[in-house]
């Protein structure tokens, strides 16, 4: 999601030749051919058979027959709303309505959004326990009623308020069995701690037995608001926060402890698609992480879910597709920040997915996920 400054404040194949470390006692020349042989070994490991050029795609049908489903797409309830007003935060989530969603869903042939709320969620300096769990309980009660006043345009992922446990645990209960939530939203990060830090482990149990979708909003974490003066976080650590979270979540060991948790990433997954070598080397770095990935890295990449939200480009689009399959690519418009329309066209415009790659990500993967949404 784009905001101002002041919001702020508050097909991927792995093998064994692309984790060989360098020996030693090469030579500048040997040491510097095999970094670009290495380089294009990884290339073609991630990459897998190399690609046919995309069909082109289907004609862009904007009716809401296209039955598209966004699984990033906010609401601003009136409880958070008036306490976002009270501490001076602005940015366009302040002037949404229900209204212009379904306006910008129905230029783009959106059939169904996801509802969410956008960072800084319900976990806010000062608010107190009492204040945190009612903000959640009224926030998550106010888009349950857009869900059944608009039955099959809207669905929702509940906040939650995540470092009080009893309270988080509370809310999960009542925001899935008794709401009807479709998953639960989280940040990446909260004060100084991204969501695979073991102090979230009890949540992430619930989580995990529920086998719950997880779906994960960035934010900016502590350490980095006020880095640049001209360079708004939003730019940059929106994108550095996901890989963040996406990195606890695989080396703290979440994600093979808590396996029934399906995760979905925002944004393609920030900036690890163009740090996968790093990120597969990981567990040669620090052996003693290996035993978490007995499939290699790039196997757990690939168990996850990535929005297009903000990156619906030849870039993104052609980074994110070399780690992980289109199965896993969901549609994501980050409204109202940005149109649903916008990327809509710019999935097509790309020139990566054919007309049933489109197909998948704009509806049939998401389905997947949110079997209730077939109703």
């Amino acid at each position: 999601m784009e905001q101002s400054t002041t919001l702020q404040s508050a097909r991927w194949r792995h093998c064994a030749s692309c984790d060989a470390p360098a020996g030693p006692g090469m030579s500048r020349r040997r040491l510097l051919l095999g970094a670009a042989a290495g380089a294009a070994t990884l290339a073609g490991c991630a990459a897998g058979p190399a690609p046919t050029a995309a069909a082109p795609a289907a004609a862009l049908d904007l009716s809401q027959a296209a039955g598209r489903i966004d699984v990033h797409h906010h609401l601003s309830p009136p409880p958070w709303l008036a306490l976002m007003r009270s501490r001076g935060i602005d940015g366009p989530a302040l002037n949404w309505s229900v209204e212009k969603s379904l306006a910008d869903m129905d230029r783009a042939g959106i059939a169904t959004s996801m509802l969410s709320i956008t960072q800084p969620g319900v976990v806010l300096p000062g608010l107190d326990q009492a204040a945190g769990r009612r903000l959640a309980r009224e926030s998550n009660e106010y888009g349950a009623r857009l869900v059944a006043d608009h039955r099959g345009r809207f669905g929702q992922f509940a906040a939650i308020p995540m470092y009080d446990v009893e309270g988080a645990h509370r809310e999960i209960a009542y925001a899935l069995d008794v709401l009807k939530a479709d998953g639960i939203g989280l940040l990446t990060s909260y004060g100084d701690k991204w969501l695979g830090d073991p102090v979230f482990f009890p949540v992430m149990e619930e989580l995990n037995r529920r086998k719950a979708v997880v779906y994960t909003h960035p934010t900016t974490a502590d350490c980095c608001a006020k880095l640049q003066p001209n360079v708004q976080p939003v730019m940059i650590e929106f994108g550095t926060d996901t890989t963040r979270a996406i990195a606890s979540v695989l080396f703290n060991g979440n994600a093979a402890r808590f396996r029934d948790i399906r995760w979905i990433f925002s944004h393609a997954g920030g900036t690890m698609p163009f740090l996968i070598e790093r990120f597969v080397r990981n567990p040669i770095l620090v052996p003693s992480s290996a035993p978490l990935f007995p499939q290699g890295v790039a196997a757990e990449l690939r168990r996850f879910y990535y929005d297009t939200a903000q990156v619906a480009n030849p870039a993104a689009m052609s980074a994110l597709t070399k780690v992980v399959p289109v199965s896993q690519i969901v549609l994501g418009t980050d409204f109202p920040y940005r149109t649903a329309i916008d990327h809509v066209k710019g999935l097509r415009d790309c020139g990566v997915f054919d007309a049933a790659d489109l197909r998948r990500i704009e509806r049939d993967n998401a389905l997947g996920l949110l079997p209730r949404l077939r109703a």
